[in-house]
């Protein structure tokens, strides 16, 4: 408060009136005790990760593409995003499970569950993901000969990073159902990547090779540094709030969330992914680099979306639960509007800066510009609903989402199978904007079947309130 007011008294009195709206709306927010203040407080903070995060990934990601060249480089990021894509499938939907079910069990002051829960939680990722990597060994002992040879030794070290990304997931997760953003966002996307340039360049400095091997290596390593300092963080918060008891544990009723959840996850994340796994199945590492470093630097899009939906969830989950339906349609239009424009805001920036930007990566790089107009259609029409997939799980509405995924990921897996061998990079572009657009309508759809909410950046967000499933 401070602060701000320091910053209106220094203002000419003619922008001081103008500012003065917006620095009270400034100070309600970060001062506020309601949840809709809290709710903005975790989106800002989010976003505030995110786009230090998105800095530090995309840093991260040009050094690598300068240590080891657009062949290494598109090695590793290959098999790195196989590696994220199966460690947060391991987690069976538990990851997102929690989000629905601690904030419910704290406001009913049912603290045995609330233990119960993040304990279970942690407990099934770690082993989930220990049986998927014990299948993982088993498939490269048996098929290994079959893949070409420059994958299977990062493959047979990204798989020994499953448990501790699958616990990161989870741990992830609890964080923000409690509402610590710092605790859920900074381990994955501005401690990780860091230590992983960080390693990288010791390796480096002590006369390892520049290739996808060391890269993975340094990888693994600072995978588990990050997950096991996060396990250790956000236990000790946890033991602090909810001191030590009795756990109580439904370990049923959890997972008959959570495998929707699981679904509705995995699909989402295949869509995010299938892309580049689909392109490297058809083109050489070369191209996945070039595809990688232009479908990523227009991510930079998306943490404006994450940012919202980390802040949402809880929020959703907590007017659902009171039947607060009118609160529900107009918080969940509110991250429409939260979600759409500075995606919009950014998307251009990006865009103008596009080939200058794809040049830091290498020469190479810039054949990917055009890419580039093509991948931002994709977030701006996702951006313009929000989480519309958050508001349907925290409602409860798991299977509608499971079925707009699953129909969204036959669309992305078709068009790409179609237009890659086509068109190549253009045609993975093209299938990728196109299966987001399917999905962005079928999500809007099934929001305003099941809610009765229009859900749109532009729409009266309570339209058709009055249909029986909206009650």
């Amino acid at each position: 408060m401070a602060v701000i007011e320091t910053a209106e008294k220094v203002l000419p009195p003619h922008l001081r009136a103008r500012v003065a709206p917006h620095m009270a709306k400034l100070a309600a927010m970060l001062t506020g005790r309601d949840e809709l203040a809290h709710a903005q407080r975790m989106a800002l903070i989010a976003f505030v990760i995110r786009v230090v995060s998105a800095g530090i990934a995309f840093i991260s990601q040009v050094i690598l593409a300068r240590m080891m060249g657009e062949f290494e480089y598109g090695i590793f990021v290959y098999v790195w995003v196989l590696v994220i894509t199966f460690g947060d499938f391991a987690c069976l939907g538990f990851n997102t499970t929690v989000i629905r079910f601690l904030p419910e069990y704290e406001a009913a002051g049912d603290h045995a569950k609330v233990r119960g829960m993040a304990f279970t939680a942690r407990l099934f990722a770690l082993v989930a993901a220990s049986l998927l990597l014990a299948g993982g060994l088993a498939f490269l002992h048996v098929f290994g000969t079959s893949l070409p040879p420059y994958y299977v030794a990062p493959v047979f070290l990204g798989l020994f990073a499953l448990p501790m990304i699958a616990l990161g997931d989870v741990l992830d997760g609890t964080a923000r159902a409690n509402r610590w953003p710092i605790n859920a966002l900074s381990p994955t996307f501005v401690i990780r990547p860091t230590l992983i340039i960080v390693f990288m360049a010791i390796a480096v400095k002590f006369g390892e090779p520049r290739t996808a091997v060391t890269a993975m290596v340094a990888a693994l390593a600072a995978t588990y540094v990050t997950t096991v300092g996060q396990f250790v963080v956000v236990t000790i918060r946890l033991g602090k709030r909810f001191l030590k008891g009795d756990h109580s544990i439904h370990f049923g009723t959890w997972f008959k969330v959570a495998l929707p959840i699981f679904f509705i996850e995995g699909f989402s994340f295949l869509l995010t992914n299938s892309d580049v796994v689909i392109v490297g199945i058809y083109l050489p590492p070369n191209d996945v680099a070039i595809y990688f470093a232009a479908a990523k630097t227009m991510a930079l899009v998306q943490f404006v979306f994450f940012s919202v939906k980390a802040a949402a969830g809880p929020r959703f989950s907590t007017l659902f639960a009171r039947n607060d339906l009118a609160g529900l349609a107009s918080f969940a239009n509110q991250t429409a509007r939260w979600t759409f424009w500075p995606s919009l805001a950014i998307g251009i920036f990006v865009l103008l800066a596009g080939k200058l930007i794809l040049s830091l990566f290498g020469e190479a790089f810039t054949a990917g510009y055009a890419l580039m107009a093509i991948l931002f259609l994709g977030p701006l029409f996702k951006s313009m609903i929000g989480p519309a997939e958050s508001l349907l799980t925290m409602s409860g509405r798991q299977k509608a989402c499971v079925a707009v995924y699953f129909g969204a990921l036959i669309v992305n897996v078709a068009l790409n199978m179609t237009l890659i061998p086509l068109w190549g990079l253009t045609g993975a572009a093209i299938a990728t904007t196109g299966a987001i657009l399917v999905e962005t309508i079928l999500l809007h759809l099934a929001v305003r079947l099941a809610l009765g909410i229009s859900l749109f950046v532009f729409a009266d967000p309570m339209a058709d309130q009055s249909k029986p499933e909206a009650r």
